[in-house]
């Protein structure tokens, strides 16, 4: 991971590819079907790919209320957030949180990009994990 990144949430995740964040899948090799997250490298049914980093808004929703904890490790001070799914082509469909964005802007086949996202569990330390954002002046 580049400097500016903390360690992944997870291993195998998360890559950089050409200076680009990008997501981890997982391919079934005998169907080609995709599996995000990826599953244990120990199964040797699946082979490791990357997923695209950019895809289409295909539904979501507002978090407007705390949840219970566990499993919300989130601050105290709790903030709304959007939450979504996103159609990334020729692959499958990824929950994610959706970052930078105005609640009342978010369409259906609204343009989306992979984002780091920081994450700071319990004892302080920051992970990094991901998100989608919109595309600065990208038509749905």
């Amino acid at each position: 991971m580049p400097d500016m990144l903390a360690p992944p949430i997870a291993t195998d995740l998360l890559s950089i590819v050409a200076g680009d964040l990008r997501l981890i899948a997982s391919r079934e090799r005998a169907t080609g079907r995709i599996v995000f997250p990826p599953r244990p490298a120990t199964e040797s049914r699946f082979e490791r790919v990357v997923l695209p980093a950019e895809g289409r808004l295909w539904s979501w929703t507002v978090q407007r209320f705390r949840p219970k904890s566990p499993p919300y490790a989130g601050p105290e001070a709790f903030e709304p957030y959007a939450v979504g799914y996103v159609e990334l082509d020729g692959a499958l469909i990824v929950e994610t949180r959706l970052a930078h964005v105005d609640f009342a802007a978010l369409r259906i086949g609204m343009p989306m990009r992979l984002v780091p996202l920081p994450f700071t569990l319990e004892s302080g330390e920051v992970r990094t994990s991901f998100a989608f954002a919109p595309i600065e002046g990208a038509q749905p």
